[in-house]
């Protein structure tokens, strides 16, 4: 059995850590963007090569001098270090029978796409999109998806045979498949109507 090492339980680090650790990422964008190494940087503030790694890295907490001092040299507020602890974060919330129908496109009469909530660019530099999908008795085959990310289906109801490039999987209610969707996917054959399940599509975001 494959051992994972993140738990999905655990708590965040303590907030001084987690503040160090944003600082850090902030001084490192900051001095990447103006195409400064870290020896540049350690010329231009007097700071050791090896504190400023420190810094960036969030293994240390820098005093309020030395964030001034990064700031006068990176030409930027000293606010601009605190942006990636104070930023928003989402959650959506969408209540049963609810969500946004929308057309998808190679989709046919009879099936129904509900997007059930949508979250944007974040710290992980991920868009997700989950989806309930409803194929019933009038839906027929359709052409093949193909789109960049990964997907993950969760069967609900019904029976369909699904298609992953070459490959065909047998899905009952129940059953997972995960995929990168840059293959061409799609249910091949309506065994059982009406079927439902759950997409959840995953990709990076546009920089």
């Amino acid at each position: 059995m494959k051992t994972l090492t993140q738990d999905p339980h655990s708590t965040r680090e303590d907030r001084e850590k987690v503040l160090e650790v944003a600082i850090g990422r902030e001084v490192r964008a900051h001095r990447k963007q103006q195409n400064m190494t870290v020896a540049d940087l350690s010329r231009l503030t007097d700071l050791s090569v090896g504190m400023l790694s420190k810094i960036e890295n969030g293994n240390t907490s820098p005093s309020l001098t030395t964030l001034q001092t990064l700031a006068t040299a990176l030409s930027v507020p000293l606010t601009a270090f605190f942006r990636g602890y104070e930023e928003r974060r989402d959650a959506v919330h969408t209540p049963s029978g609810e969500g946004v129908e929308i057309e998808r496109a190679g989709t046919r009469a009879g099936h129904h796409y509900r997007l059930l909530g949508h979250l944007g660019a974040n710290s992980s530099g991920t868009i997700v999109e989950p989806y309930l999908i409803t194929l019933n008795s009038e839906s027929d085959t359709f052409k093949t998806f193909q789109h960049e990310g990964v997907e993950m289906i969760y069967m609900l109801e019904g029976e369909v045979d699904y298609r992953h490039g070459g490959a065909h999987y047998p899905l009952r209610p129940g059953d997972t498949l995960f995929f990168d969707a840059d293959a061409p996917h799609g249910p091949e054959r309506l065994v059982k109507l009406p079927a439902r399940y759950l997409s959840v599509i995953s990709y990076p975001a546009k920089s």
